[in-house]
């Protein structure tokens, strides 16, 4: 289709670039909606005999095919441009709902997973890039604060999508069919949603924005030095040659391992935790206290990533990591002996998760460049695939052993909690060890930009 055409998405003159957030926003608002999957969690056990471990499938496979979709279509995404993206995105997004409410409606569980989970996966990955470099190329300037704004939609999009999918499930009856109604209400109302946002992105004009008198860097920031910060380029191929990226990976993958294993059991988490406490926590506060967890994630993303256009990348990775450790201790120790510092650790694990995919595009531009970022952040989401399967992973199987074995309360959850602390300090020492990209995996200066657009040709005629 012409429309979805690069050429048909280079921004006019006088195109103001707070445009390109929204029509961000729009699609990451949308497939955020994978952080609410825990409210289908005990509907989808209830009527479908599943256990927690198997009733997080779905979930699972969106984040893997989240990551392989993202590394195999970023290449994809740099060479068709952001529009083309989000279409994709939109098209398998809202497909995936469609035929996980066929399969809840035929009790068909196996359709669930291949919709949400295969399908809705492949919009997760290619949606949640499709921005990213566009983004880059827009705010050179605040590379940590626009992909902040942009992302942040991703951790809020649970917030949105929790309650309003509590009460779909409410209004629409119970059991499969309910759950089926749910799904294809979703997807019809996602499909619309996401179609702004691909009809609204833009793209600079020569490639690559610069940012005028009152767009331009503080001078002040811009003395302070910066040895992770490169004006050099390096293609998504000899980025994976480099320890740089594979040093992200494993910080990637931690950090999301330490948040995903909260969030996808959130519901079901806080409800076992205080089982034994004198006042257990009911339905609607657990789907609460998942509300609670989006916005943190949501506010982590544009606090934490702003924050890093400050303070610098590594240091504030520093933080997710080292602090993200503290939390899991002060958790485990306390056990069930205090609902707020449970909830507030907790909001701030997930605040530290969302910050870490909002800042490693801007770490990534940081260390790379600009010229191939989109495939290169593709590339390193294999971390968020492989976190999808091992942070669930854990949670239940630990969770389903100990109660297996008569555990009940939050000794269903300690042991887990500990293998967290483990990753973590594992990824702090990575993040120490990444250092300036070597000069002999730079690009030559011809590759820092794509060439501009053909300006319109002047009429028969005139003058030259």
């Amino acid at each position: 289709m012409r429309v979805l055409a690069p050429s048909r998405t280079v921004a006019p003159p006088g195109w103001s670039r707070w445009l390109v957030p929204p029509a961000a926003l729009s699609i990451h608002l949308a497939i955020g909606q994978a952080y609410a999957w825990s409210v289908f969690k005990p509907p989808l056990e209830a009527s479908l005999g599943l256990s927690g471990t198997a009733s997080a499938l779905p979930f699972q496979l969106a984040i893997v095919m989240l990551g392989l979709s993202a590394a195999f279509g970023g290449t994809l995404v740099e060479r068709n441009g952001p529009r083309w993206a989000m279409a994709v995105s939109a098209v398998c997004f809202s497909s995936g709902f469609l035929v996980a409410a066929l399969g809840a409606a035929t009790r068909q569980y196996w359709l669930v997973v291949l919709g949400y989970g295969f399908i809705g996966g492949i919009g997760l990955g290619i949606g949640y890039i499709s921005p990213v470099s566009t983004l880059l190329k827009w705010f050179p300037d605040r590379p940590g604060t626009a992909t902040g704004i942009a992302i942040m939609g991703f951790g809020g999009g649970a917030l949105i999508a929790s309650p309003w999918s509590a009460w779909l499930l409410d209004a629409l009856g119970g059991g499969t069919s309910g759950i089926a109604r749910t799904f294809l209400v979703m997807g019809l109302a996602y499909a619309v949603f996401m179609t702004l946002g691909v009809l609204l992105v833009r793209v600079p004009p020569t490639g690559r924005y610069a940012p005028d008198a009152r767009g331009a860097p503080d001078p002040r920031r811009a003395a302070v030095p910066r040895p992770l910060v490169t004006t050099a380029q390096v293609s998504a191929r000899n980025a994976l040659r480099t320890p740089q990226f594979w040093c992200l990976w494993v910080v990637l993958c931690t950090n999301v391992t330490a948040g995903i294993g909260i969030l996808e059991k959130a519901a079901p988490m806080v409800s076992d935790f205080f089982a034994r406490s004198p006042a257990p926590v009911s339905a609607s506060a657990a789907a609460g206290f998942v509300g609670l967890l989006s916005l943190a994630n949501m506010l982590g993303r544009i606090v934490w990533s702003a924050t890093s256009d400050l303070a610098g990348r590594k240091n504030v990775y520093r933080l997710y990591l080292g602090a993200g450790a503290l939390m899991y201790l002060l958790i485990a120790l306390a056990g069930d002996a205090s609902k707020p510092l449970f909830i507030g650790c907790a909001a701030v694990l997930l605040s530290f998760y969302g910050g870490g995919f909002a800042t490693v595009p801007a770490y990534l531009k940081d260390l790379f460049g600009t010229y191939q970022v989109g495939a290169i952040h593709g590339r390193l989401l294999t971390a968020w695939s492989t976190a999808g399967v091992l942070g669930p992973l854990i949670v239940n199987a630990v969770a389903d052993a100990r109660r297996s074995s008569g555990h009940t309360g939050s000794e269903l959850y300690t042991t887990s909690f500990f293998v967290m602390i483990g990753l973590l300090v594992v990824g702090f020492a990575a993040n120490e060890l990444v250092r300036p990209v070597h000069p002999r995996h730079h690009e030559p200066s011809s590759a820092e930009a794509p060439p501009a657009a053909p300006a319109p040709a002047a009429p028969k005629g005139a003058a030259p």
